[in-house]
């Protein structure tokens, strides 16, 4: 498995970091990726990033490796929330925002549902083929 590759991001488009942030989060085995654009919907951000695990450590490990490898990419996050709870962690790099979720979580909040008419971008292409 090839490792992924750090680059500065200290000046990259919104979507450049969310693919970064995408890679990353594929590479340690997130489940359900998805990039929603949300420009045309809130001031928070560009994109959300949403994706599920199966376990609070799980949960954690992506949190711990996305605020590790963007730190490398000169894109650390801004802030993190829910880290001790683990059910939804959230964390904000300015114009994207990841929310990593457990399972049970997700299906109750169902951020999809509620930002349906946010744009789903198609990453298909980018994630690394599962079994």
């Amino acid at each position: 498995m090839e490792e992924i590759k750090i680059t500065d991001l200290s000046s990259a488009s919104p979507r450049e970091v969310a693919d970064k942030i995408i890679d990353i989060l594929d590479y340690k085995d997130a489940k359900g990726i998805k990039l929603l654009h949300v420009e045309e919907k809130t001031i928070l951000a560009d994109y959300f990033v949403l994706c599920n695990g199966n376990s609070n450590t799980q949960l954690r490990s992506y949190a711990g490796e996305l605020e590790y490898k963007m730190g490398l990419c000169n894109r650390p996050p801004r802030t993190i929330e829910g880290y001790n709870e683990a059910s939804w962690i959230v964390l904000d790099f300015h114009s994207v925002i990841v929310h990593i979720f457990n399972k049970e979580t997700r299906n109750f909040y169902n951020l999809e549902k509620l930002l349906e008419a946010a744009t789903e971008e198609d990453i298909s292409a980018q994630l690394r083929k599962k079994d």
